[in-house]
């Protein structure tokens, strides 16, 4: 992510962090400029780093002169231990066979939802949730699955921040979004109404392992078939279950902090 730090008393490990973490699924293309900058690290020091990322392959050009991440970090990337992702594709597959719809799978990082696969086809409502990408939590229905789960003091301290509103829709108001957090917890879903984005509706379920949501399976489809979400949920408390299931058996969750 961007940075803006100095560059004094920086390690060079610490530099290289910096540099690989400058590019995100926002910014997957920098100028040299535009990577020092988000880095904060100096232009001399990234143009020196980037050459060696970039003769090891962590780093690679586009035909426009422009960086973006190599293929060497995502050779090493799927030497990772199985991931949950790896293990819960089958039913987001299984889910999309069955209704047609974009499904998505993701994980709380922080105070945002971080989308770690997706199933969709061209014919289903475009979406703003790409893999890898962030959104906030309490507008998308993955979002909301997570948070009802949360403990307390998490859920009151995301409650009392200044939260988005990318809809006239959109709940924000602390006492409303914390009513409709205890139906979550109490129906075992979650169901937004465009929320994130005006003409979309969405309905998710937590993975929950030992009572811990460690992921959320949600689906999107347009809102003026919104009357369609509740029969979506039963396939996908479905999935969400079984992917519980085969986290339990060892599988390494991605994200929170």
């Amino acid at each position: 992510m961007a940075g803006g730090a100095r560059e004094g008393g920086r390690s060079v490990t610490s530099k290289v962090l910096a540099i690989l973490g400058a590019f995100d699924s926002a910014h997957q293309q920098l100028t040299l400029s535009d990577l020092a900058r988000r880095s904060g690290v100096a232009l001399s020091t990234a143009h020196r780093l980037v050459a060696e990322l970039e003769g090891w392959q962590a780093l690679s050009r586009t035909p426009d002169g422009r960086l973006r991440i190599g293929m060497r970090l995502w050779e090493l990337g799927q030497l990772a231990p199985a991931r949950l992702q790896d293990v819960a594709h089958p039913w987001l597959q299984e889910v999309f066979a069955s209704t047609g719809e974009n499904v998505h799978l993701a994980v709380r990082d922080g105070l945002e939802v971080l989308y770690v696969d997706k199933v969709h086809g061209r014919r289903a409502v475009p979406i703003v949730s790409r893999t890898g990408g962030r959104l906030p939590m309490h507008p998308t229905g993955v979002g909301k699955a997570l948070l009802a789960y949360e403990p307390d003091w998490f859920v009151q301290a995301y409650l009392a921040r200044k939260l988005e509103r990318p809809t006239p829709h959109t709940i924000t108001e602390p006492g409303r979004l914390a009513r409709e957090l205890a139906a979550v917890r109490a129906q075992g879903y979650a169901l937004t109404y465009e929320e994130m984005t005006l003409g979309s509706c969405s309905a998710a379920a937590p993975v929950l392992v030992d009572g811990r949501p460690v992921a959320a399976l949600g689906i999107v489809i347009a809102s003026r078939r919104a009357r369609e979400l509740h029969r979506l949920v039963e396939p996908l408390r479905g999935a969400a279950e079984q992917i519980a299931r085969a986290a339990r058996e060892g599988v390494e969750p991605v994200a929170r902090q």
